[in-house]
């Protein structure tokens, strides 16, 4: 039985997307970048016929957006009440430790390493206990704001890929 190509490039689409999804959620993986190039494959794999260039761009611009909320929601939420540098370094150990316990790991492991990393520099639990909160909700802003982010990425290549025509190619 022989496997047409595109049979492979449509599966490594699904899971670089899958795998994208997932790695929204979990730190481990760069979700929304996998779920770009997943994407691009399947743009790809017609010639970029139904989803263009235009909708690949903005596709991207969506992905640079997800990677600066990343970046920069973790360590706002920390630094808005006054993290210390081990504080931050705690939360972000406590979430690639997190990793290994599921879901209670990724959502308490930030938590616990931003407040372990305050208490040895500055030995105060309420400042510690106010900056490990800090880090823990920027960090589930992150994943919810690149969550919707990812989805809408989903939508609008969806929408670009099944309905539209070549008078839409751009779209």
């Amino acid at each position: 039985m022989d496997v047409s190509p595109d049979l492979w490039l449509w599966l490594l689409a699904f899971g670089l997307m899958s795998m994208g999804v997932a790695g929204t959620v979990l730190p481990a993986l760069p979700g929304p970048p996998l779920v770009f190039g997943g994407m691009l494959v399947a743009a790809w794999i017609d010639g970029f016929q139904r989803v263009g260039y235009v909708t690949l761009i903005i596709l991207g611009v969506i992905t640079l957006c997800t990677v600066v909320i990343d970046l920069l929601a973790a360590v706002a939420g920390a630094k808005r009440l006054g993290a210390s540098r081990r504080a931050l370094i705690g939360a972000g150990l406590g979430t690639v430790l997190g990793l290994f316990l599921g879901i209670v790991g990724l959502v308490f492991g930030p938590f616990i390493g931003a407040l372990a990393g305050e208490l040895s520099a500055r030995r105060d639990l309420v400042a510690a206990g106010r900056v490990a909160f800090g880090a823990w909700l920027g960090v589930l802003l992150a994943m919810v704001l690149k969550l919707g982010l990812v989805f809408a990425m989903l939508g609008i290549f969806t929408l670009a890929y099944f309905f539209s025509s070549n008078r839409f190619a751009v779209v």
